[in-house]
């Protein structure tokens, strides 16, 4: 929680140091207040000063003349509480922004337009009162995509395609930050209830920014884009999208054959200083089969095997799909099942038993088990990417039907992960994605409501209690969040 009051110095570090009165004021409708916690005071001090030198006038105290208050890195409910505190209020003419509405006006050397995505919102307050110019109406678009419903239904295929493109080549290069911002651009537009007819429609969008803008304008203009088709004719692209659809190879490793003059499966495959892993050679020996789709009634067929092999080891146990198709997709890369356990301690022995089923069903193709890790000394975790710690395994199954190979089965990848019967509800809502709606999710959790969310817990770092959920209702609760429908959570 914020100070009751904000400290001052009654005297400054040297080079921090302004002399006040030196810069001419030019916006004099604009009075900035920075909110040091998080940011720290000498970039406060910093920053302080560069804006006053751009004609910017800067309150050092939250005085009643303050018309924007920018904050770096606070979360939003810890931010308003102090604020509230202090007697500030949010009206026509006051606005609580993000930093990067400063960096904004700082580059164009002007107070920039306040539009939705820079607000802070006050998480008591459903929706805005008043009428600032660029207040969020009720059908506005979110930030976040966990506040979003996104079906299957993209309107603007044209542009989140383009769009991808571009993030999936920074992606290839590296270049998270970037690849980032483009999918957060892509989800935005694939949200929308019907496709863009202006470019003047994507203004007030947030993640939307001027490059974004410029590639949906030449697309509307040409029909395509010009930087989208040098990368989808560029030799590394290709490879590294190439390399990168075979079981077990990441990013890393398909760059690092990319740069060893590879440029074929063949040529991989016949370089005699490369040692493929177990996981690389079930990808190339089952390439055939697992680089095509898996349909909807092909995912229905083996959740019926998974099913029968659960029960067969653990009559109580139960199957769920997870994944794109419990979003509602009609094909997948793969098929992702969670298993839940009704007695705690289960879950560590379900999964081995359940492999030794299918192989004595002469169905298992491949199998890479990885035992539970989990250890909630261990967490809230900060990384959004880092895998999570329950038991699962990654298989390659054969399924039976009739196939154009001449063979009567061809092979699937399939997932499955088995958690702790009370984690069960973080783990179901994670294993369904997207990806870019939980990354939101966990972002909302962090910025907004001062909590970490991760596959396994919710953590309240106000009171520094981990928070239970039995269902993914509880979750969308505990964040103050309208529940959002797995098919609705395309992003």
């Amino acid at each position: 929680m914020f100070p009751t009051a904000l400290p001052t110095r009654k005297r400054r570090r040297p080079e921090a140091a302004f002399a006040g009165g030196c810069e001419e004021v030019k916006f004099r409708d604009v009075t900035l207040f920075l909110v040091e916690r998080r940011m720290g005071k000498s970039r406060r001090n910093f920053l302080s000063n560069l804006a006053r030198s751009k004609g910017f006038c800067v309150d050092d105290a939250l005085s009643a003349d303050v018309t924007h208050v920018v904050s770096e890195g606070n979360a939003a409910q810890e931010l308003w509480s102090w604020l509230e505190e202090q007697g500030f209020r949010e009206t026509c003419d006051k606005h609580v922004l993000h930093i990067s509405w400063f960096t904004e006006s700082m580059s164009a050397g002007r107070p920039v337009p306040v539009e939705i995505r820079h607000y802070i919102q006050n998480p008591a307050v459903d929706q805005r009162s008043c009428a600032h110019p660029s207040a969020k109406p009720e059908s506005a678009v979110s930030p976040y995509a966990c506040q979003r419903r996104t079906t299957l239904n993209n309107h603007n295929k044209i542009f989140t395609d383009a769009l991808e493109v571009l993030a999936e080549n920074l992606e290839f290069c590296g270049n998270q930050g970037p690849s980032l911002a483009f999918r957060r651009a892509a989800s935005v537009l694939k949200s929308l209830p019907e496709a863009l007819r202006c470019l003047e429609e994507t203004q007030h969008l947030p993640c939307l920014g001027e490059h974004c803008r410029a590639i949906i304008e030449e697309i509307s203009e040409c029909g395509s884009c010009s930087r989208v088709e040098e990368i989808l004719n560029d030799e590394r692209y290709r490879t590294m999208k190439l390399f990168s659809s075979v079981f077990g190879v990441g990013p890393k490793t398909a760059e690092n054959w990319f740069c060893r003059g590879l440029r074929t499966f063949e040529q991989v495959l016949n370089e005699p200083s490369i040692r493929l892993n177990r996981m690389q050679t079930a990808g190339f020996l089952f390439y055939e089969d697992i680089s095509k789709p898996v349909s909807r009634t092909e995912a229905s067929a083996l959740k019926i095997i998974v099913e029968e092999a659960v029960i067969c080891v653990n009559p109580s146990a139960t199957v769920s799909i997870t994944g794109g198709f419990r979003r509602g997709k009609e094909f997948g890369h793969d098929v992702d099942f969670i298993i839940k356990t009704p007695e705690a301690g289960q879950e560590d022995t379900i999964l081995p038993a359940v492999i030794e089923r299918f192989k004595s069903q002469s169905i298992l193709l491949y199998s890479d088990l990885q035992e539970s890790t989990f250890d909630l000394r261990q967490l809230p975790t900060h990384r959004f990417e880092a895998m999570d710690h329950f038991s699962k395994c990654f298989l390659i199954l054969k399924l039976k039907g009739e196939q154009e190979t001449g063979r009567d089965w061809r092979a699937v990848r399939v997932d499955l992960v088995a958690p702790p019967l009370e984690r069960y509800a973080y783990a179901l809502l994670g294993w369904s994605g997207s990806t870019l709606f939980e990354r939101d999710l966990r972002r909302f959790a962090r910025l907004e409501r001062g909590k970490l969310l991760d596959n396994h817990v919710l953590y309240d770092k106000a009171t520094n209690t981990f928070l239970p959920a039995n269902t993914e209702e509880d979750i969308f609760a505990h964040l103050g969040l309208e529940y959002i429908e797995p098919w609705q959570r395309n992003a």
